[in-house]
């Protein structure tokens, strides 16, 4: 039951040359420039929603503005009739006017979330497709090892999809989520270790899936559910090296949350 528990709570969390060795090198060229293009479009993005993090005070400020100016109108009535109105009218001027900075932002964010889905999509989009599972494999582990981790993934991907229940579906599972792991994007890598787990418990990266699930929650600030993946290394595959590097990670939480419960105090 346990077991079960924490797999649901891993899974909760994707022969020959088949073109040119000159059309590969402006292959492995275009889709370099496509990765490094989605980079850009990423740090744009960032820099947009920190603009709009930064107005977003300010426009709480002018909400409050106009609030205070309309529940004092029974005080402000008591001046002049148009020195209440230009008051007024200044505060809702300056509100649009920070709106419409504030739209010009998501519409921006918008266009670049759009372009950076189109740059994804287009990864990998004029490489053939061989319809031999292995060699399918093959060109994705070749694509994965030249550093070209887009498309690699694309293609791990299209596997899963093709031969969901094939054994090398599970290598796949893991090569995508192992990728993820290495750009630290856990929320992205722990579904594919809990379909390796879940669906293919005889693979023998099993266990090091575990260990990289109990890693994936102890980034995430998870201790009890990165303990219970170590656990089950250690239970299941007791004699694995997987085994004896979760034990040590196990004594690292336990020094952490000592450290932590002195500082407590």
């Amino acid at each position: 039951m346990r077991k079960a528990l924490l797999v649901a709570l891993i899974a909760g969390f994707g022969p020959g040359c088949f073109y040119s060795s000159e059309a590969g090198k402006g292959l492995e060229l275009r889709v370099d420039k496509l990765q490094k293009d989605n980079d850009a479009l990423k740090a744009e993005q960032k820099a947009q929603a920190e603009k709009l993090e930064q107005q977003l005070p300010r426009i709480d400020q002018k909400i409050a503005e106009v609030t205070k100016a309309l529940d004092s109108l029974d005080e402000a009535s008591r001046r002049s009739g148009a020195d209440t109105s230009v008051q007024l009218q200044k505060v809702i001027e300056d509100l649009a006017a920070l709106r419409g900075q504030v739209d010009a932002y998501t519409h921006t964010m918008d266009q670049l979330q759009d372009r950076a889905a189109a740059t994804a999509a287009v990864a990998g989009a004029d490489i053939p497709r061989p319809t031999d599972k292995k060699e399918f494999f093959q060109l994705a582990q070749s694509k994965a090892k030249a550093g070209d981790v887009t498309t690699a993934r694309t293609l791990y991907l299209e596997f899963t999809q093709k031969w969901p229940k094939d054994d090398l579906a599970g290598d796949a599972h893991f090569a995508i989520a192992e990728s993820y792991f290495a750009q630290d994007k856990c929320p992205d890598a722990l579904p594919e270790y809990g379909q390796l787990i879940k669906n293919f418990p005889k693979s023998k990266s099993v266990p090091l899936a575990y260990v990289r699930s109990g890693d994936c929650f102890s980034r995430l600030k998870n201790p009890d559910a990165a303990r219970l993946a170590y656990e089950q290394v250690i239970h299941d595959y007791p004699k694995s090296p997987e085994a004896k590097a979760a034990a040590n990670r196990l004594a690292d939480l336990k020094k952490s949350a000592t450290t932590a419960k002195k500082k407590t105090k």
